[in-house]
């Protein structure tokens, strides 16, 4: 009988360890899964030009915030930012230059905003930005300032230095928005800047 009890007793020991290196296989597996699946959709999430999110992503930041505000009461304001002479330097300099002139943009406004802020390429000339927390008045300063900054930083493409002309439409988030309804006053509002030349509120 004991010896029965011997033979069984190093059968069981293999079986325990044989699983746990399977399991320890699956959850190595299921991790480095887990990991290509955030890799995708951070890429999905991504503009392929520029190193900021792309329209996907923005959307569904706005709608955070614009929940947030509802739920809170907190300040919140969205600013619509088009390349009013993208297609005139693609005409005149090539596709090349309006890429560097959206890559450029890019990085200006990237330096000018807040850790908090949330900014975004969301059409072929046009850029998104979320202002969290920052009430009417201060997002209506904040456009002036991003356009005074832009105006004032032309590209250099080497033979030439080529100005970036921008307008900016504002738009406050209110409690009850949805993503879609502080967009459509952005543009409202990004369209009448854009007659004016001056941000709109």
């Amino acid at each position: 009988m004991a010896d029965a009890g011997n033979k069984e007793g190093p059968s069981s020991v293999h079986g325990t360890v044989g699983l746990a290196d399977e399991n320890a296989l699956l959850r190595a597996s299921l991790a480095e899964m887990r990991e290509r699946v955030g890799e995708l959709e951070q890429r999905d999430d991504c503009d392929t030009l520029t190193p900021l999110p792309n329209r996907r992503r923005f959307l569904a930041e706005l709608g955070r915030v614009a929940s947030h505000t509802s739920r809170h009461g907190t300040p919140a304001a969205l600013l619509q930012i088009e390349l009013d002479n993208l297609k005139a330097i693609n005409d005149r300099h090539g596709r090349l230059a309006g890429d560097a002139a959206l890559i450029h943009a890019a990085k200006i406004l990237s330096g000018l905003i807040r850790s908090t802020d949330i900014l975004a390429r969301v059409g072929g000339n046009e850029f998104g930005l979320i202002l969290d927390h920052l009430d009417h008045n201060s997002a209506i300063e904040t456009a002036e300032r991003l356009v005074r900054c832009i105006t004032a930083d032309p590209l250099d493409l080497g033979g030439a230095v080529v100005a970036i002309e921008v307008s900016i439409g504002v738009a406050t988030i209110l409690p009850g928005d949805d993503a879609n309804g502080v967009i459509r006053r952005a543009d409202h509002n990004l369209r009448a800047a854009k007659e004016e030349r001056v941000p709109s509120s």
